[in-house]
């Protein structure tokens, strides 16, 4: 029983997935949108291989807690994944995430280029630990 994190972005899907346990999160990959929607299938595929049995989409929302276009896309997004996939989809508040992803990269002095390639992907993870987190508390 896994769970997937996805971080939704314009243009990219970071992906990361739970140990068997729950207690932690790994980066997976990142897929990129395509205008045919192809990027729901790669997700299914990764459900399959992954035995992911709930997913959490990342919730962009505004610093005074509203939710805002991105966050209204997002939403949908989460819909159309739990329409489609047939499995529970939570929508987790995401604010800063990608900003603390970047900073965790500079201070590791990881270059520009290679940052592009991996910051979606650092960002679901974050999003993923800090769900799975919030359920140990309990």
């Amino acid at each position: 029983m896994r769970t997937m994190g996805l971080d939704y972005g314009d243009r990219n899907i970071g992906v990361a997935v739970s140990d068997a346990f729950g207690w932690t999160a790994q980066g997976l990959e990142t897929v990129h949108k395509r205008r045919d929607g192809g990027e729901v299938d790669r997700i299914a595929e990764l459900v399959k291989e992954h035995e992911v049995t709930e997913i959490v989409v990342g919730l962009p929302k505004n610093m005074n807690n509203t939710i805002g276009p991105r966050g209204e896309i997002s939403m949908a997004f989460a819909e159309q994944l739990q329409q489609t996939l047939n499995l529970p989809v939570h929508l987790w508040d995401e604010r800063l995430t990608t900003v603390s992803a970047e900073r965790t990269l500079l201070e590791a002095d990881v270059s520009r280029k290679k940052r592009k390639l991996v910051i979606d992907k650092m960002a679901a993870t974050l999003i993923l630990q800090n769900y799975l987190d919030s359920k140990t508390k309990r």
